[in-house]
C-alpha cells in the first residue's frame, strides 16, 4: 500500500510557528483584560490578588513569551497547567450532571488551551522565535 504525499508537509515549521504566535497572543489577550482592563467591563475586572487575577498575570506573561518565542517550553507547560486547573475548578466543578460536558459547562476553550500549550511545550519555540534566533549566534 502506497502512502499519501502531503502536499502541505513542506510548510510545516512555518504553519507552527503562525500556531504559536496566534495562540500566545490569543492568550496573552485575555490576561490584558483581566490585568490591565482591555476591552473590558470595568465592573467584571477582578480584584488585584485575586486568584482570577493572578491567572491573569500568568495568562498575560506566559502568552507574550509564547509569542515571542522565548522560554516557550517552561511558558507554555505553565499555561497548560493553568488551563486544567481553570477548567477543573471554573467550569466542571467535578459536577456529574450534563455539567460534565465542556459544550455545556463552556469550558472547551479551556481544554484546547490546555492541550495546544501542552503541544507547544513538547514542540519548543520553533522557527520563528526568540529562543531560535538565540541558539543562531552560538
Amino acid at each position: 500500500m502506497s502512502k499519501i504525499k502531503n502536499p502541505f508537509s513542506g510548510f510545516s515549521e512555518v504553519a507552527y510557528s503562525l500556531l504559536r504566535i496566534v495562540a500566545g497572543f490569543l492568550f496573552s489577550f485575555h490576561g490584558a483584560q483581566k490585568v490591565l482592563g482591555l476591552l473590558a467591563d470595568p465592573a467584571m475586572m477582578p480584584p488585584v490578588g485575586s486568584e482570577l487575577w493572578i491567572g491573569g498575570v500568568i495568562e498575560l506573561v506566559a502568552g507574550f513569551l509564547i509569542l515571542i518565542g522565548l522560554l516557550v517550553p517552561f511558558a507554555a507547560f505553565l499555561a497548560s497547567g493553568q488551563m486544567a486547573v481553570a477548567y477543573f475548578q471554573f467550569h466542571w466543578k467535578f459536577v456529574f450532571d450534563q455539567n460534565f460536558f465542556p459544550i455545556m459547562n463552556h469550558g472547551e476553550l479551556a481544554v484546547v488551551y490546555c492541550f495546544l500549550f501542552l503541544f507547544i511545550a513538547t514542540r519548543g519555540a520553533g522557527k520563528w522565535s526568540v529562543d531560535n534566533s538565540k541558539q543562531g549566534r552560538r
